[in-house]
């Protein structure tokens, strides 16, 4: 056994526990649960990768979530998840789906009963709905695009993902991006813009104007499930698809 060897590993275990609880704290966590497992997060990368600024926590270089080459590879890196406590009330992780190379990614908030059932994102009501604005609105079809969600897990009776949720999450969902690389991502509801704008600015204030995620156009909308609830504002959500429209087919929005 090589002493210096232990050593090293364990000042490298420290200064990764000292990262994890850094990020931790800025989400407003102050402690751990008792019991609760450490999350796993991506290490910091550098360069072009998409993942630049992500705080690295217990991963390291080597880890197979930061090192997968595909989406299949990062599912399978993801494994059986129980980074936050939503693991406890899942019948199934909700990954993504869709064209893995696509040029338009959409992005939501996190899993509801019916995705949760079927292990797939936006395929209850509001998934019908976003469903009609690919095909209806924009003329694709679903496998053309990628959806994903900014939290893998359904939370319970479908409230709001928390921010420790949030956090233990975004690392897989910036890989995801980062895997996909698309041209242009819409970010649906406020949970998907604000965490990858990282803008606690009103999304009433943020949608239908463009942004930009690590050189990624961005599209801010309102959630179909929103709509299903304030159907007046479908129209506000077209002009917003409309500008998106316009960027793919290379016209001034």
């Amino acid at each position: 056994m090589s002493i210096p060897s232990d050593r090293n590993e364990l000042a490298t275990l420290v200064t990764s526990l000292r990262r994890h609880l850094q990020r931790q704290e800025r989400v407003g966590i102050r402690f751990l649960f008792p019991g609760e497992a450490l999350q796993t997060n991506v290490v910091m990368a550098d360069g072009e990768n998409l993942l630049s600024g992500t705080e690295g926590d217990l991963f390291s270089d080597s880890s197979a979530t930061y090192k997968a080459k595909t989406l299949e590879e990062l599912r399978e890196a993801i494994g059986d998840c129980r980074r936050c406590k939503l693991w406890s009330g899942r019948t199934h992780l909700v990954f993504g789906v869709g064209n893995p190379k696509a040029k338009l990614m959409f992005i939501g908030e996190g899993p509801g009963r019916d995705e949760d059932l079927q292990g797939e994102p936006f395929v209850g009501r509001a998934g019908q709905l976003l469903t009609d604005i690919i095909t209806k609105g924009m003329g694709f079809k679903r496998e053309d695009v990628y959806i994903a969600n900014v939290v893998k897990c359904r939370p319970p009776e479908n409230r709001n993902p928390e921010p420790d949720e949030v956090a233990s999450c975004e690392p897989f969902l910036k890989k995801q991006i980062d895997l996909v690389r698309p041209e242009i991502i819409i970010a649906l509801g406020k949970f998907a813009v604000q965490t990858l704008l990282q803008s606690k600015v009103p999304i009433t204030k943020l949608r239908g104007n463009w942004h930009s995620y690590h050189g990624i156009k961005l599209m801010p909308t309102f959630h179909p499930a929103y709509l299903l609830r304030n159907p007046g504002d479908k129209k506000l959500v077209w002009e917003d698809i409309k500008k998106v429209i316009k960027e793919m087919n290379g016209e001034n929005a």
